[in-house]
Formats: C-alpha cells, structure tokens, sequence
C-alpha cells in the first residue's frame, strides 16, 4: 500500500505514477513562472523599457523560464499589434498619412513583385519544401508573421511548414530591430527616408515600427503609413496563392483593422475631441507594440531556433538582402 495518494499518467506507453507532492512542487513553479512573465510583460508598458529592450527581456525569458502560455501569447501577440497600430492613426493626419503612401507606393510595388520571383527562384535552386519557401517569401514581400498567418490556410499549410516560416521571419526581424537604426545613422538617412526604409526592408510590423520609433516621431508615422499600405497586398496575393496552389474551398482573410486605422488617422485630423485624445492613446499604443515585442521574443525558444534549419533561414537572409540593399540605394539617391 502506497503511504500517500498517487496520480497515474500514460507516458510512451507505460503507466508511470508521480507522487501528489511532486505535483504540487510544479504547479508552484508554473506558478511563479506565471507571475514573472506576467510582470515582465506589464514592465514592458512603461516608457523607460524601449522596443530592442523588450525583444531582449523576451528572448532571454524564452531561454530561461519559457514561455508559460504559448497558446495565448500567440493570440494576444496579433489582437495587440493590430489594436496598438489602429492607435498609432491616432497622432496622424490626412495630409502626411497620404503623402507617406504615395511616396512609397511605387517602391513597393517593385520591391514586392522582385521578392516573389526571388523567392520562387531561390527556394528551387535550394530545393526548400514549396509551402516554406512560399511562406517565407510572401512574408518577406509584405509584412511578416501577419502575412504568413494570412497565407497559410490557403495554401493548406501544415503546422510544422508555418514554425519554420514564422521561426525564420521572427530571428531576422529580431536582428533588424537592433540593426537598421544604427544603419540609418551610418549613411545617413533622414527621418523620412529611414521610415520608408524600414517600411519597406523590415518584414513584420511590430519591428518596423520598433525600429522606426528609434529613429523619430517623423520615422514612425511614414514607417507606419507605409507598412499598412504594403498590408493591403495581402488580399491580391492571398487570391493568386490559392490560384497558385490550387486549392479549393479555402477563405482569405481581409486586414479590416488597416480600415480602423484609416478612420482613427481621420478622427484625429477632423474630430477635435480624438485630436486633444491623441496623444495618450498614442502613448498606450507605444506602450502595447513594446509588450508585443516581449511576446514575440518569449517565442523564441531555442527549440524554435533549431527548428528553422539552414536552408530557410540562409533563404530568409537572401530575401532580406535582396530587399534591404536596393530599396536603400533607391531610397539615397530618389528620395532627398
């Protein structure tokens, strides 16, 4: 007879029992877990925490304590950019939202067709599984972790091809988030051409406007107007995917908050009470993309890290290249 209850659980086949006091020892410690990672994510609200800070606090949280709520993260991670980017429309106008958007467009759209037919030659030279290197493209062209989220039930992709993609996009959007401001300064862009730059060359939005918020106030509102009309080339390209891929009875999903922004970029030009509210929901928003920040870097594990293996992320790098190094060499000498 057993001196203190037991609870059993089916492990590889075998029936393994564990000691009740042994459960309530690790309930304690996801317990403490919890709390640590709650309350580093709450810190990360606090304007003394930058974006490359928060990103940091994430991944050394992932390799120290992990990432007690993967699940929810996950989730919270795309409601929170897109709610933080609607309120960054908050402390833009009409005039300068437009302005950015022209500039950009015609940017854009070379830099966007070039990565795709990059890409596609790329993976078949690196013989890269079809659905990860497509993934890793598109996110690349347009806007990352919410491009490939877009992309991947209709081309049916499995869970395994999306870590891959979504792991490749994450480490180089970590590495840009650190990197292009100090380049920025090194040739010498101005606010306007660094926020066009980063645009255009940083895959997921969350790092754009990190790297972009560095650099200036200016810098975030073009990187911002930019980057959402870049967005909009999802549901063009989401159409072609299932053309491509030839699959049937699939669903594309349309950025509706990339309207929201539209009408909060509206209410603060033409709304007097939005326009004196402007400012702190700017702050909050601030505050809600260095939290999504933290999330995504307390996603990458080394267990996400080893899962990328060489060939998508060397793909990943030459995409990155590919976009990084002529838009900035257009951007030096097109946009004074």
């Amino acid at each position: 007879m057993m001196s203190e209850k037991e609870h059993t659980y089916s492990f590889d086949k075998r029936i393994v029992s564990r000691p009740q006091h042994e459960d309530a020892i690790t309930d304690r410690r996801l317990s403490i877990q919890a709390v640590v990672f709650v309350g580093l994510g709450l810190l990360c609200l606090f304007p003394f925490i930058s974006a490359p800070l928060a990103l940091l606090l994430g991944v050394i949280t992932a390799q120290c304590l992990r990432n007690p709520f993967p699940n929810a993260t996950a989730k919270l991670t795309h409601i929170l950019l897109q709610v933080s980017v609607v309120g960054l429309g908050f402390g833009m106008d009409v005039e300068s939202t437009i302005g950015a958007s022209k500039n950009g467009f015609l940017l854009t759209v070379c830099s966007l067709f070039g990565i795709l037919i990059l890409g596609y030659v790329a993976g078949v030279l690196f013989k890269i599984d079809k659905k990860i290197s497509f993934l890793i493209t598109v996110g690349t062209a347009i806007c990352g972790g919410s491009a490939i989220a877009a992309i991947s039930p209709v081309i049916k992709a499995k869970q395994a091809q999306i870590s891959v993609a979504l792991g490749t996009i994450f480490i180089l959007n970590a590495v840009a988030l650190f990197l292009f401001p100090p380049l920025g300064h090194l040739f010498h862009l101005s606010e306007s051409q660094f926020g066009l730059w980063s645009a255009v060359a940083i895959q997921d939005t969350s790092s754009v406007v990190g790297a972009a918020g560095r650099y200036g106030e200016q810098a975030l509102q073009i990187a911002t107007s930019v980057k959402l009309t870049r967005a909009l080339w999802i549901i063009p390209v989401t159409f072609g995917s299932a053309i491509l891929f030839k699959e049937k009875g699939t669903k594309v999903k349309i950025p509706y908050f990339i309207g929201l922004f539209v009408l909060a970029v509206l209410g603060n030009t033409y709304v007097q009470p939005l326009h004196e509210l402007g400012a702190s929901i700017v702050a909050l928003s601030k505050g809600g993309l260095t939290v999504v920040l933290f999330l995504i870097g307390s996603g990458l594990s080394l267990k996400v890290l080893k899962s990328v293996g060489a060939k998508p992320f060397i793909l990943g790098i030459l995409l990155w290249i590919g976009i990084a190094v002529p838009s900035l060499l257009v951007i030096v000498y097109f946009f004074n």
